[in-house]
């Protein structure tokens, strides 16, 4: 694969806007994306392994790779350090991939400003804060907390959302795949959604 052609595809979204349905898609659909793996100081859990799930680092590890300034972006999260490396990104690119991140919004800044012509952000928003919170609800899986937790973070990051270079809406998931996906491909192809299609019917 090209290098000049690898890109780094960021895709930032509220918790319950089906980024993740999402991106397994487009990891199974788009032979040229890799998962991006993080570095992370919190301890393996269950069956996570490291280099798969992440790379697992001491805090003073993670603390010395900061200081010589050796990460794309990080961010501290309840405790535990969490970024991806310069070097792990510029393997990737050598290798021709193009990486896959799901990142934050200032996660997305740092990393556009590191590689500003391979970076493309893409938001996925909700239709609406009131649909955000009944897919939430209809989850199951969250506490009352935890609902109202996660709504004001996506109330905060929905004001960001004029930094990205696109901002799909999922009000229907199959719509917003396909429109996410045909970013990706004239990302990392240069093609169109259509020509795509074309060439493998």
């Amino acid at each position: 694969m090209d290098p000049s052609r690898s890109r780094l595809i960021v895709i930032s979204a509220p918790s319950g806007t089906g980024k993740t349905t999402i991106c397994e898609r487009l990891l199974r659909e788009v032979p040229e994306l890799i998962l991006s793996v993080s570095t992370t100081t919190r301890a393996p859990r269950g069956t996570e392994a490291h280099g798969i799930a992440y790379f697992f680092v001491s805090p003073d590890d993670f603390k010395a790779k900061i200081k010589a300034d050796g990460f794309a972006e990080w961010a501290e999260v309840h405790g535990n350090f969490y970024g991806t490396t310069k070097d792990y990104i510029d393997a990737a690119i050598q290798s021709g991939k193009s990486l896959l991140l799901d990142i934050d919004v200032q996660g997305a800044e740092s990393l556009r400003s590191v590689y500003p012509q391979r970076t493309v952000r893409i938001f996925l928003a909700p239709p609406s804060i009131a649909e955000l919170e009944r897919r939430l609800r209809n989850r199951g899986t969250d506490s009352e907390a935890t609902i109202q937790k996660r709504l004001a973070a996506a109330v905060s990051e929905m004001k960001e959302i004029k930094r990205f270079d696109h901002v799909v809406v999922n009000d229907e998931l199959e719509r917003a795949y396909f429109q996410v996906l045909g970013i990706v491909l004239h990302a990392v192809r240069g093609t169109t959604l259509a020509q795509a299609k074309g060439a493998t019917s």
